[in-house]
């Protein structure tokens, strides 16, 4: 960079482009915006916060609308997906409700709580049907298999995983194995007499109720307290919670771990399945496993190529998520009682409503408009308000750059002035900058020959503040050098100018001191270094 400073007849090369830019620094990346990304900022966020005190457990409806319900407290609330607004509360309870899940038709749903008894309720009309109580201490999850309505399973804090009749109120299977807290449970989606459940034991166990002995088919071991456990849509694979981890499991392969998703700081307290992607015949739906855990964060993770393609961050320790079947809504439940719900709107939708406005104004005759003629003023502007298509070529006018004071000088040749006014402007890339397209034009060194006493002490202050800064000290310190060689008798002449010399000196002997040290710490660890990698 030094010897770009001297001065030699060759041919000048003036930028065209102005504003000026420092070439030194280095341009940031903007964020590409993926279309996982894009998916998830459809959604319209709405905070549900009129509930006191955590939610432990949401269940979707598996039928349309597709209304979820949320425990909280010591009742059962809930809430409809196209605007989250309550529709029926259910506080029969008398204890807090730990669980709740439908029966596969809808119309019905189970909901434990912590006195150890299990419920029944009508959806529509809220009426108890049934009372299921066995477990000898509180229960922790109750859950309908996929494709059976008679039957239940439940799992508590005494360690015992029940198979319940519905209609005959009465335990068909106690299922011994664990041995502490059952905390979470699922069904197979495809098979209706196997489950499995998950305990603070740190292991999952698969049953199946055909099975004689009443032991467990597979279990496996997660490695922290199980949190929650979910089958995956195929059937032959699970996903684990526990710790700061989510493990996915084959099941088919007997019990080998596939996986383990380690990307949350806390622990994991729920997950669920969900589908991503646009509506049918636009771009095909995907599974994710989407998990939240006390850090605030929801996690949506690809198990296809088993990475986290998404994350959210919310501003409350988060205990429990849902997930619609149609992928239009997710509720996630947070320890402070409020319900984060979104509900991403379709096309269909916008139809609807436009559609309903206009029946709600009423039908209005179109106006009639005049023949469009050549002679006419509104026949050249026709078509002047239509929005381009999506293969549409768009030809957009420049924006007018405004120009600094020091471009429009350069602009104009008087080299100078230029550097005497973005020195005066004390911002730092744009003095770089001018510099160094004075450099490009061969200009920079006649211009500080030219510079007068007040000027010159100017251009030392700049150079003693930022002469040491490593991204411009390969052309600030030539520069130095050279305005000392060039300048000396004014230097030696002024007291102001011998002053800055003196803090240029301070400075740079600064600098030298601590690259002295920095020099000397590196011998000191180098050998460690060496040491440790033999090892």
């Amino acid at each position: 960079m030094a010897d770009l400073l001297v001065e030699q007849p060759q041919e000048i090369t003036i930028s065209k482009t102005f504003p000026t830019k420092p070439k030194l620094k280095p341009k940031p990346k903007a964020p590409s915006k993926t279309s996982e990304s894009k998916y998830w900022s459809s959604f319209k966020s709405h905070q549900i916060s009129n509930l006191i005190s955590s939610i432990p457990s949401i269940d979707f409806s598996p039928i349309s609308p597709h209304n979820f319900a949320a425990a909280n407290s010591a009742s059962l609330t809930l809430f409809s997906s196209n605007t989250f607004s309550p529709t029926s509360t259910i506080s029969s309870f008398s204890d807090v409700v730990t669980s709740c899940s439908f029966r596969c038709d809808g119309s019905l749903i189970a909901a434990s709580d912590l006195s150890g008894l299990i419920r029944v309720f009508d959806v529509k009309t809220r009426t108890p049907l049934r009372r299921l109580r066995s477990h000898a201490r509180p229960v922790r999850f109750v859950k309908y298999p996929s494709l059976d309505k008679l039957h239940l399973v439940s799992g508590g804090d005494d360690s015992v995983v029940k198979y319940w009749d519905v209609a005959g109120e009465s335990v068909v299977l106690d299922l011994y194995g664990h041995r502490d807290y059952v905390r979470c449970g699922d069904c197979s989606p495809i098979d209706g007499d196997m489950f499995v459940t998950g305990s603070y034991d740190h292991t999952v166990k698969l049953w199946d109720v055909r099975v004689d002995n009443k032991e467990s088919v597979i279990e496996v071991n997660h490695g922290n307290p199980v949190e929650d456990v979910i089958f995956l849509p195929s059937g032959g694979m699970v996903a684990t919670a526990g710790g700061n981890s989510v493990k996915i499991w084959d099941l088919i392969g007997g019990g080998k771990m596939v996986y383990s998703m380690e990307s949350h700081n806390k622990t994991v307290t729920s997950i669920c399945v969900g589908k991503v992607g646009k509506e049918s015949g636009e771009e095909a739906l995907q599974y994710r496993i989407f998990s939240v855990a006390l850090d605030g964060y929801m996690k949506v993770f690809d198990y296809a190529k088993m990475k986290v393609t998404h994350s959210m961050r919310f501003p409350a320790p988060l205990m429990s998520i849902g997930s619609s079947l149609d992928c239009m809504t997710r509720a996630i439940g947070s320890s402070n009682g409020i319900i984060f719900a979104g509900r991403r709107k379709a096309k269909e939708d916008v139809g609807e409503s436009k559609a309903r406005n206009f029946w709600a104004l009423g039908s209005v005759e179109e106006p009639q408009r005049r023949a469009l003629r050549p002679t006419y003023f509104r026949y050249f502007h026709r078509s002047q308000g239509e929005k381009p298509n999506e293969g549409d070529h768009l030809i957009m006018r420049q924006k007018k750059v405004k120009l600094a004071e020091h471009d429009k000088l350069l602009k104009k040749f008087r080299h100078k002035e230029a550097l005497v006014s973005v020195l005066g402007g004390k911002n730092t890339e744009n003095v770089v900058a001018v510099m160094e397209e004075l450099v490009a034009r061969r200009k920079l060194l006649k211009c500080v020959v030219n510079l007068d006493e007040e000027e010159l002490g100017l251009l030392l202050g700049f150079l003693h503040k930022h002469s040491t800064m490593p991204r411009h000290s390969g052309l600030l310190t030539g520069l130095t050098r050279k305005v000392l060689e060039m300048r000396t008798e004014d230097i030696r002449a002024s007291d102001a100018l011998k002053g800055h010399v003196r803090n240029l000196k301070r400075s740079v002997e600064e600098e030298i001191r601590i690259q002295h040290s920095l020099q000397e710490i590196q011998g000191v660890i180098s050998p460690l270094l060496r040491i440790a990698g033999r090892r």
